[in-house]
């Protein structure tokens, strides 16, 4: 497949923000997708948004949309039994004899557990450090065990925190929710969600059956570093200082600040021939105040919504 082709049918399981934003790419790049959700409201806004929703638990649009794919995607989390997908696709597939160029699964970097500011590479041992860590650890292994008995090309993506249009530092202070935990010597990645995909076609052009692929940004970067250079950019107070403990932390923000490790992209760059159009959070935060209206890219911003 050429490296700016698309397969003429993407199935995303799971129409979620990440699932969407490939959806529209594979639109875009002239082929077709479909989406699944178990929400009837969230099928109706798929609809409403031109995107071709289905019920996975309907077993026949599931088979008839599995045997149209030439590419599917798993963006759904794993829950406490296992990956959904894979135990509705899988099914599906032996059902209806398809046979897809590409399956890609996408996972999160969680499942290198802590490095304690150390690099992370893909053939590390994996040492997730977290319930739902582990979850994507054992999702990966079983997809992979699935490709392999089943001869299909299964790629797994590891993804750190995403961010985007709707979903940045720039949302959070601007609604004033956002705040800054500071923990010395903890750094993460981040990649921006259009780089994210960028790096799924790059795969879906060069596959490589049973390959694992960390999908981030060249910068690994404190949280409250970020955050600081986001309200400045914005001319606005840096947000208030909690504590990690604080009871207005989530659970998943905690999560988030256990581990410390820097990630590498590098095998991404050399088999994929990708790179990041956002290579640091500063590139990606600008790209978004640039395709804002004026009025939107002030020095100060109306409040918005996540």
């Amino acid at each position: 497949m050429k490296p700016d082709a698309a397969p003429s049918t993407l199935l995303v399981f799971g129409g979620g923000w990440l699932g969407q934003a490939a959806a529209r790419e594979a639109v875009r790049r002239g082929g077709r997708a479909v989406l699944t959700s178990r929400d009837p409201a969230r099928r109706a806004a798929l609809t409403a948004a031109g995107f071709e929703p289905i019920d996975p638990a309907d077993a026949a649009a599931l088979d008839r949309a599995v045997a149209g794919a030439g590419a599917i995607l798993i963006t759904a989390p794993p829950e406490c039994d296992g990956c959904p997908g894979l135990k509705r696709l899988i099914p599906a597939v032996t059902r209806t004899g398809a046979f897809p160029d590409w399956i890609g699964y996408v996972s999160s970097t969680a499942v290198y557990g802590d490095r304690g500011g150390g690099w992370s590479f893909e053939d590390d041992p994996l040492n997730a450090a977290s319930l739902e860590g582990a979850r994507r650890v054992r999702a990966e292994r079983d997809w992979l065990d699935a490709g392999q008995g089943m001869g299909l090309t299964v790629q797994i993506f590891r993804l750190p925190a995403l961010y985007g249009p709707g979903r940045s530092p720039l949302d959070r202070l601007r609604d004033g929710t956002a705040r800054i935990v500071r923990k010395p010597g903890q750094v993460f990645n981040r990649i921006h969600v259009d780089d994210a995909v960028a790096g799924l076609f790059a795969s879906i052009a060069r596959p490589r059956p049973g390959a694992a692929y960390t999908l981030c940004d060249d910068e690994p970067a404190p949280a409250d570093v970020v955050m600081e250079g986001a309200a400045d950019r914005l001319g606005l107070p840096h947000p208030p200082e909690i504590d990690l403990d604080d009871p207005s932390v989530s659970e998943a923000m905690r999560r988030f600040y256990r581990d410390s490790k820097r990630l590498s992209n590098a095998r991404a760059k050399a088999e994929l021939g990708w790179r990041p159009r956002y290579p640091t959070w500063r590139e990606g935060l600008e790209a978004m105040l640039g395709a804002e209206s004026p009025a939107r890219s002030g020095s100060e911003p109306p409040r918005g919504e996540r």
